[in-house]
């Protein structure tokens, strides 16, 4: 995968989408076609996610971001990094939601989310105008420079928001990695280069350690809260174990091959207080 989970509070995750799934032997074309287009894959089971390469002449990782996507200089790459592919075992959390919090997983499941006033989801100015207001949508000091220094004094914590639109979701399913499964080494800085700043994500280097999970059948009337940051993990003697929680889409290939294809929406907000 090539972007994760952030270092610190000025760093945002969101990681790429998983690449290719290899089949395993035991299940056979004519087992996948026989599986009515509604059937959605649950269980435990084994995918492969794309994991973090690091650039060959050991130079500090870095991609385009924003403008500078479509307005790349001759001679200059969009990403100076690779990625490679990893099976790992995935755990659906699926009647298990309970179990599962942001200060011990960094991750929480969120059910029966009364219906958005965004209907459509298909403009970028209604989605602002309606659906942001119902989770806060920038980070502290870049888009709070006045209030910045009094709200950074208290808890505060970044938290993406995520949620399909044309659920139940059937295909290309949301992977996420308990955060007390990683190590910092696991954690590789990346430059993100906007046309004005320089923001951080980092990559993530692959450990049999890392535990991954997934919601299967994920409704519309279901959020999953991934936290990205939390001030209180860093602090001595602290039971929250928050922050930093790598997420990618995934193929299964227990998936019909008519499956509906998986619209989402991922918005990211400051949370303030205890």
């Amino acid at each position: 995968m090539t972007t994760a989970a952030p270092l610190n509070a000025i760093a945002a995750p969101n990681l790429s989408p998983s690449a290719r799934l290899e089949h395993d032997d035991h299940v056979q074309p004519e087992q996948q076609s026989a599986k009515p287009n509604t059937y959605i894959p649950r269980g435990d089971t084994v995918v492969t996610l794309n994991y973090f390469r690091p650039p060959e002449d050991g130079s500090i990782p870095f991609q385009q971001a924003g403008d500078n996507v479509d307005n790349i200089p001759a001679g200059q790459v969009l990403r100076n990094f690779g990625d490679f592919d990893v099976k790992v075992p995935i755990t659906d959390i699926r009647g298990h939601e309970s179990e599962y919090t942001l200060d011990e997983h960094a991750f929480e499941v969120i059910e029966n989310v009364p219906e958005s006033a965004e209907k459509e989801f298909v403009d970028d100015e209604s989605i602002k105008q309606k659906y942001y207001p119902e989770s806060a949508t920038a980070r502290v000091r870049h888009h709070l420079p006045e209030e910045a220094e009094k709200l950074l004094q208290g808890r505060f914590r970044i938290i993406n928001v995520w949620r399909p639109l044309n659920g139940p979701v059937q295909a290309n399913p949301l992977g996420f990695a308990a955060t007390g499964t990683l190590r910092d080494e696991d954690l590789i800085p990346i430059e993100h280069r906007y046309p004005d700043r320089t923001g951080e994500t980092a990559g993530i280097v692959y450990s049999p350690n890392q535990k991954w999970h997934y919601l299967s059948g994920m409704k519309n009337d279901e959020r999953l809260f991934l936290e990205c940051f939390d001030s209180e993990a860093s602090k001595p003697g602290t039971k929250v174990r928050g922050g930093r929680v790598p997420h990618t889409a995934f193929r299964d290939e227990r998936t019909p091959e008519d499956a509906i294809g998986r619209e989402s929406i991922e918005v990211r907000a400051l949370v303030f207080g205890p």
